[in-house]
């Protein structure tokens, strides 16, 4: 493209300034619906560059909309900010924890890599006296997956042109891929405490319920589709033996690759649950915490933006960080065979069904949708780890952001100039 010279110079000024804000982040990792200073760190980058910002959306105080611009398209990125509960860890390739959350799933890189390509766009629409929308959704809490649901319910993404994001994995590729439709509910057993030795014949142990329940599921297990998976873990209690426990709670998710088979497997669940409290003689609330949709792919967006990743060198690594990688492969026991990175991967001919859900889903059934991957993490990290926690706070995980802030700028450019490839994007949307 001719005039990558634009976007390229306002990555070559403020690259310096990503990093710095992304371990800003990294340094003050926050829970979800807790991400005061992370969104903060986000809205100012963006506010300094020229963004209005909105606060409070759809009720979370720590989300936000950045927007420059007017008229269409209107393109907008989807920023994530919140760690994970336990998940502290210096960035060094050995476990060395801290106290408290993490970023084990590299969100202090997503977010600051939307607002750099929201940032590099804008300079672009700028010179080239294009007219169009840019906003960056700053969207709370997706780890306990409410965030961009609640957005998306009161209307938030309803007039996009179409929605671009990106996750931190341990591959460069267009993410062409159905993550999974979600139902995650809590289960809470009410019954009778008693002495357990003395009078346990007065008691009515909720503990029993639960573990019914469960029982109940994992023989339920062979007799949902292969795609089913459903998991629980028990949130109470923890009291003495010798007392029969009046309350007991699990946690359960429950997914598969189409919301139809999710909510089939949930009520299913419910009637495990319900059958453990009748035999039990006890009660049981059933709450759901969140549900989400599967994700939606959409072809069109998957191939501009995979011909986006073609156009931008890949990282290249020096030997200081292949080395960390190879020590924290040792360290984590990550399967690779000493090969740490890898190319840019094919866009795949079909959708490929990834077994982990996410609220951008959601978003995927209101507008088109496209997300990118890249190579935060040395090949056989998983998510969810120290490891990954190590990583996202270096420079492993730095050029990963750098480089798909490139890929994303250059991707929605590429929409801005092609305004049919917008319109064919909707049709590939309207095909179910």
């Amino acid at each position: 493209m001719k005039d990558n010279a634009i976007w390229e110079t306002w990555f070559e000024k403020n690259k310096e300034e990503m990093i710095r804000t992304a371990d800003d982040i990294f340094c003050h990792p926050e829970l979800s619906e807790k991400e005061l200073y992370s969104s903060k760190c986000l809205a100012d980058f963006l506010a300094e560059r020229g963004f209005s910002i909105q606060w409070n959306i759809a009720g979370f105080a720590t989300s936000f909309i950045a927007q420059w611009g007017d008229g269409k398209p209107i393109l907008g990125f989807l920023a994530e900010y919140d760690a994970l509960p336990g998940l502290g860890q210096k960035a060094v390739p050995k476990h060395h924890p801290e106290t408290g959350p993490g970023h084990g799933c590299g969100h202090n890189l997503l977010g600051t890599a939307c607002a750099g390509a929201a940032c590099a766009l804008k300079a672009q629409m700028e010179k080239a006296g294009t007219t169009g929308t840019i906003r960056v959704y700053g969207c709370p809490a997706e780890e306990i997956v409410i965030g961009k649901i609640r957005m998306n319910e009161q209307g938030a993404f309803e007039d996009l042109s179409a929605a671009i994001t990106w996750h931190p994995f341990d591959r460069n590729r267009v993410s062409y891929d159905i993550w999974l439709s979600q139902d995650i509910k809590n289960y809470k057993f009410y019954g009778t405490t008693a002495h357990a030795a003395k009078n346990p014949e007065m008691g009515r142990s909720a503990l029993d319920a639960a573990e019914l329940m469960n029982v109940g599921v994992n023989y339920l297990r062979e007799h949902v589709p292969d795609d089913v998976r459903m998991h629980y873990a028990y949130t109470s209690p923890n009291g003495p033996a010798n007392i029969v426990p009046d309350f007991a709670s699990t946690n359960y998710f429950i997914r598969s690759s189409k919301h139809e088979r999710t909510q089939n497997a949930s009520r299913r669940v419910d009637d495990c649950a319900r059958g453990a409290a009748l035999m039990t003689g006890t009660r049981v609330e059933i709450e759901r915490v969140t549900q989400n949709k599967e994700m939606k792919v959409n072809r069109t967006l998957a191939e501009v933006f995979y011909e986006a990743m073609k156009r931008i060198p890949l990282p290249e690594h020096t030997e200081e960080e292949l080395a960390f990688a190879k020590e924290i492969s040792e360290q984590a026991g990550l399967h690779n065979d000493g090969v740490y990175f890898a190319g840019l991967e094919p866009l795949e001919d079909e959708p490929v069904v990834l077994p982990i859900g996410t609220d951008v889903s959601d978003v995927s059934h209101t507008v088109p949708t496209i997300m990118l991957s890249a190579a935060a993490l040395c090949k056989g990290t998983p998510l969810h780890h120290w490891s990954a926690t190590a990583q996202a706070g270096m420079s492993i995980g730095h050029k990963a952001m750098l480089y798909v802030a490139k890929c994303m700028a250059l991707g929605s450019w590429m929409l801005v100039q092609q305004p049919e490839k917008l319109k064919e994007a909707w049709e590939d949307f309207g095909k179910e």
